[in-house]
């Protein structure tokens, strides 16, 4: 799948309904991730639509926390979006305020990459670094495992994300920790510049 809309059109949109540095930030994070997974799971041709959705997943939470993923098709119809990026970005918030469920493997890493990165980024905010950079799997299973840290990301949705995908709960860990790594600088240069 391929997208007629452009990174910027996109960032634009995002902009306008998100004016929170640690949502822009999270938002950054996750198109990064996207585009990042998309190239190691053999989607590059679909990298930036991929990293689009990511981008654009949580477009309406800040302005609208109470109909998360229901405001959302009205926001991208602002900009065209294709029904496959409204269908992905309705699907993230599956069992949770959605009931649109993932079905294309894009989807299932949207689903599961979204919690996740939440909990990676808040162990790294912990760390003497506050980098992802020196961290390891085994320390992220600590905090996985530990209900009372970072506890507004869900465990489940993210069990249920490696589930959904076929992987072990570890591969996951892995291949988002990595993407996180690969791009953390970059994600973070943009967000000072956006705040």
């Amino acid at each position: 799948m391929n997208t007629h809309l452009t990174r910027a059109q996109a960032l634009e949109l995002l902009k306008k309904y998100n004016k929170e540095p640690f949502h822009l930030l999270h938002a950054l994070t996750v198109e990064a991730v996207m585009r990042q997974l998309a190239n190691d799971l053999g989607y590059a041709q679909e990298a930036d639509f991929w990293a689009i959705c990511g981008l654009l997943h949580d477009v309406d939470f800040e302005q609208f926390p109470q109909e998360h993923c229901q405001k959302a098709p009205e926001l991208l119809a602002e900009i065209n979006a294709e029904p496959e990026i409204v269908h992905a970005v309705c699907c993230h918030g599956y069992g949770l305020v959605s009931d649109v469920k993932p079905e294309h493997e894009m989807e299932k890493v949207l689903f599961a990459a979204d919690e996740l990165t939440g909990l990676i980024g808040a162990a790294a905010r912990m760390r003497p670094s506050k980098s992802v950079c020196d961290m390891e799997v085994a320390s992220l299973k600590k905090k996985f495992k530990d209900k009372k840290f970072a506890a507004g990301c869900s465990r489940d949705v993210i069990k249920q994300g490696a589930e959904m995908l076929g992987w072990e709960l570890d591969a996951l860990f892995e291949k988002t920790l990595a993407a996180m790594r690969a791009t953390e600088k970059s994600v973070q240069e943009e967000a000072a510049r956006l705040a």
